[in-house]
């Protein structure tokens, strides 16, 4: 996928880890997402915005104790394994410490029981403590083979544990289960991918010192911060919406959430495949490599995102209803928002991934903290007036601040550039695409998912022909990309593109 950079890396370093690491984290998330927007359009014809409402806010309250229970130490551990020294001292260290703070976040849980009336009047409190205890496993095994640079097990489990999740969520709701199925394919899941990671963690369990301890603790204090940052950016608009107005809205927000998510899965993918590489070459002080790979990460990021904006945004209303019913297509405002968020959270989530695997998370906690304090006081602002489009309005804005200000701190460490000519030609695709959609949706009416799919299907091809008649070094990279993994590829297409 990155063939240039792997070229280039290749001459001077003789590895070809990112662009094979990158391929295989795309390959995981097209898998995932596709086999997720299957089942999340099951539930939500299944079971309608207000159950799904119920299990997106359990899914919140697990993100919070499950960050006290990791106190930013699983990022600090993949950091300091991903250096190369002493990585069985740093994992034992951190399991322990990890033990430790696990133990202190069921505690604090059950000591605020009686306040947590949505959970406890739910019945939502024991799910919640299995589901704490089960992604302890889980995290602590996947720190320990991400940090080894080990990204093919590392999908792999990831793949086992989501397919794990969604067939027996799947099954548990056909037979009636409702969110009780959710919540137990969401532990099981977990459990099958710890499980995994654990047969593959080839590190030792052995003594450690002080020194192991305050090394990860001084990295995990920013990481911890940063990562409350992002866990407060990140849910409050959930908690929120739940509060202000209803479990159907909070269905109905994060479902049109996700549906825009796939604007950025190929970020998700490189990202993935960055970090252990920018933590190394920081190491090795590798600074035109770590420009470079940022420079691409854009390029093939928005290579994606632009387009599904495009489309979402002639297409949105219809998705909206065919995908998941007539109750979400309330949803379509905020929609229209959430597709430009999306581009936006290309920048921030690459700059953000830098900082901290340049060894910069006290930057990383700035510039989260006051996105993320910005995100709760402009989404309390705006939800009780505008709803939930308030919502993705404010989430919006914080997200380019947050952009924003990455873009500043990183820049003072590394050159941040863009790749004018390739995003040049990805915008004016876009635009073509657009008006061929435009025109299709003037002359045809979308009356059944059948043309809808027409429509996206035509629209994708409309893309691709006039991006790859633009950037036919572009072409090449994508068609390289697919040949590696044994895809088929049309010889004839050469004749055109190349």
């Amino acid at each position: 996928m990155v063939s240039v950079l792997s070229e280039y890396i290749s001459r001077i370093m003789s590895t070809r880890a990112i662009e094979r690491h990158s391929s295989i984290s795309l390959v995981t998330m097209l898998i995932v997402t596709f086999v997720g927007y299957l089942a999340t359009f099951y539930f939500a014809h299944a079971l309608g915005p207000s159950i799904l409402g119920g299990y997106f806010l359990f899914l919140a309250y697990y993100g919070i104790f499950d960050l006290v229970g990791d106190g930013g130490f699983g990022g600090a551990a993949v950091k300091r394994i991903s250096e190369g020294s002493e990585k069985d001292a740093f994992f034992s260290a951190f399991l322990a410490l990890r033990i430790i703070l696990l133990s202190g976040a069921v505690v604090v849980l059950f000591l605020a029981q009686p306040y947590l009336v949505d959970i406890t009047g739910a019945g939502l409190f024991v799910p919640l403590i299995l589901a704490i205890l089960t992604g302890s496993l889980y995290s602590v095994t996947y720190a320990g083979v991400y940090g080894q640079g080990r990204v093919g097990i590392a999908k792999a489990g990831e793949l086992i544990s989501f397919f794990g999740r969604s067939l027996i969520q799947v099954i548990a709701v056909f037979l009636g289960y409702g969110l009780g199925g959710l919540l137990g394919g969401f532990i099981v899941g977990m459990i099958t991918g710890g499980l995994l990671y654990l047969r593959f963690t080839n590190l030792l369990l052995v003594r450690f010192s002080r020194r192991h301890v305050k090394s990860l603790l001084m990295f995990s204090f920013w990481i911890f911060l940063t990562a409350g940052g992002n866990l407060i950016f990140s849910i409050s608009d959930v908690v929120l919406i739940g509060y202000f107005l209803t479990n159907a809205d909070v269905g109905i927000y994060r479902t049109t959430l996700q549906l825009t998510s796939v604007a950025t899965f190929t970020t998700i993918a490189l990202q993935t495949a960055l970090y252990p590489q920018l933590s190394r070459w920081s190491a090795r002080e590798e600074m035109s490599l770590i420009q470079m790979s940022i420079s691409r990460a854009f390029t093939y990021s928005l290579f994606l995102a632009i387009p599904v904006a495009t489309g979402g945004w002639l297409l949105g209303d219809r998705l909206l209803y065919y995908l998941y019913g007539d109750a979400f297509r309330a949803g379509g405002t905020a929609l229209y928002v959430l597709l430009a968020m999306q581009v936006v959270n290309v920048f921030m989530y690459l700059q953000i991934t830098s900082l901290n695997a340049l060894d910069h998370p006290r930057d990383s906690f700035r510039v989260t903290t006051i996105s993320a304090v910005m995100n709760v006081i402009l989404n309390i602002g705006l939800i009780p007036v505008l709803g939930i489009f308030g919502a993705a309005i404010a989430t919006t804005l914080a997200m380019g601040v947050n952009a924003f200000l990455s873009y500043l701190f990183l820049r003072r460490i590394v050159p941040v550039r863009v790749e004018h000519r390739s995003i040049r030609n990805i915008l004016i695709a876009s635009l073509i695409m657009g008006l061929a959609v435009l025109l299709l949706r003037t002359l045809i009416s979308i009356t059944s998912i059948v043309i809808l799919v027409g429509f996206v299907a035509i629209g994708a091809g409309v893309y691709f022909t006039s991006l790859f008649s633009l950037d036919s070094e572009m072409y090449r990279e994508i068609r390289n990309l697919v040949r590696s993994f044994g895809g088929p590829w049309p010889h004839w297409l050469d004749r055109y593109f190349t």
